[in-house]
């Protein structure tokens, strides 16, 4: 969904560094993804297809920060008609 954000916090030695990966467009998630010692945070369509990856040692990641835009579940939604009076 537009505007899914992860924000990763990583150790760059003396400092740290913020890096942040945003769906950009509708229709677009981020997923991530810890794999023999490496973070993935990928943005990918609604197919499956990734557009774009961030990877990341995870020894020196500090923080993953998940941003979820929040969705709206269908059972949520008012039904036409229904006025709870």
């Amino acid at each position: 969904m537009k505007g899914d954000r992860v924000e990763i916090v990583v150790d760059a030695g003396d400092t740290t560094r913020t890096y942040e990966v945003v769906a950009s467009r509708a229709g677009r998630r981020v997923e991530t993804a810890v794999r023999r010692g490496v973070v993935e945070v990928s943005e990918v369509t609604r197919s499956g297809s990734v557009v774009r990856t961030a990877r990341f040692m995870a020894t020196r990641v500090l923080a993953l920060v998940e941003q979820p835009v929040p969705r709206e579940d269908a059972s949520e939604r008012p039904i036409a008609g229904d006025h709870n009076s």
